[in-house]
């Protein structure tokens, strides 16, 4: 009886934890979307004013920027996507 109930008790914590990593994943999906959808203009701003004041697109060169942005990315936990698409508004304004 013991063993079935041990059984029964993994299932259902397999079960749950299968239950749980697709509703991460469907999450995160559609938390993608949203992102693919967002300019370049509106992630910065939206990312970039949460800890300090923002620079003017102009305040860097190009190459600073990119700079900038691989820094950012890691202490503002901003995905490659949101980065590239931040860097290249900001170097964009730049030329």
């Amino acid at each position: 009886m013991k063993t079935k109930n041990l059984k029964l008790k993994f299932m259902s914590a397999v079960g749950v934890a299968l239950f749980l990593g697709v509703v991460i994943f469907a999450s995160s999906c559609v938390e993608s979307q949203k992102v693919a959808m967002k300019s370049g203009p509106q992630l910065w701003a939206e990312n970039c004013q949460r800890c300090h004041n923002i620079p003017s697109p102009t305040a860097f060169s190009a190459d600073q920027w990119e700079t900038i942005g691989l820094h950012m990315q890691s202490r503002a936990l901003l995905t490659e996507k949101e980065k590239n698409k931040i860097v290249s508004f900001l170097q964009s304004v730049n030329q």
